[in-house]
């Protein structure tokens, strides 16, 4: 069951309430005439893979270079 704070203590500790929405999937804030709403966290559009690229200053074919020089120091370990 999703916590459920009436509205004066939400609007006082609104970090909070957004930070237990986040972990608990929902939160109920209850006004003094009875309505109910429900506060939920957005889903992410965006996947957790998605993460900046570092710029190393390499090139393709240094990289190319580098993975046909392993492949074959390999080859010679069997």
């Amino acid at each position: 069951m999703a916590a459920v704070y009436n509205f004066s203590k939400a609007r006082q500790n609104l970090a909070a309430v957004l930070d237990q929405a986040a972990r608990e999937g929902e939160v109920r804030i209850m006004r003094k005439d009875g309505r109910v709403f429900i506060i939920r966290p957005e889903p992410r559009k965006d996947s957790p893979l998605d993460v900046e690229g570092i710029d190393l200053k390499v090139s393709t074919d240094e990289v190319v270079r580098f993975i046909r020089e392993g492949r074959e120091s390999r080859s010679y370990e069997r």
